[in-house]
C-alpha cells in the first residue's frame, strides 16, 4: 500500500482515483497531478514504482497545492477567527447549527445530532390489590 504525504492510499484503485484520498485533492487536481508527474492515471497504485511514488510526492509539495495538515489547518483557523469575531456564521459554528441559511425547524439532524427526548411521563404501577390499607389508631 503506498504512502503519499503519510496517507495510505488503497492500492487496488487506479491511481487517478487513489490520490484522491488525500485531504484537498480531488478527480481534476488527481489528473492534473498526474499530468505535471508524467504518470498515466490508468495505472493500479498497486504497480507503482518506489520513484513514481517519491516523484508524485514532490509534485504535489512542489506546486504549492494545500492537502492535508496544512489544509485542514487553515481551514480550522477561518473557523475559528469568524467565532472570535462574533459574525453569524462564527456563532452558527458555536451553536453548532447549519451555517448556510438551511432551516431547523425540520431536518438539520445531521448538524444538530440525534433529537432530545421530551418529557417522558412514567405511570405508577398501581398497588391496590398488592396491600391492604392500614386502619388509623383512633377508630
Amino acid at each position: 500500500m503506498p504512502r503519499i504525504l503519510g496517507v495510505d492510499i488503497p492500492k487496488e484503485k487506479r491511481i487517478e482515483i487513489s490520490l484522491t484520498y488525500l485531504y484537498g485533492i480531488g478527480r481534476k487536481l488527481s489528473n492534473k497531478i498526474l499530468k505535471e508527474a508524467g504518470i498515466s492515471p490508468d495505472k493500479r497504485a498497486k504497480d507503482l514504482n518506489e520513484d513514481e511514488v517519491s516523484h508524485l510526492t514532490n509534485t504535489i509539495q512542489k506546486s504549492g497545492y494545500k492537502v492535508e495538515g496544512d489544509l485542514r489547518r487553515e481551514i480550522s483557523q477561518n473557523i475559528k477567527r469568524l467565532m472570535d469575531i462574533g459574525s453569524w456564521r462564527g456563532m452558527r459554528h458555536k451553536k453548532g447549527l447549519p451555517v448556510r441559511g438551511q432551516r431547523t425547524r425540520t431536518n438539520a439532524r445531521s448538524r444538530k445530532g440525534p433529537k432530545k427526548g421530551g418529557l417522558t411521563v412514567v405511570k405508577k404501577p398501581e398497588t391496590r390489590a398488592a396491600a391492604p390499607a392500614a386502619k388509623p389508631k383512633g377508630a
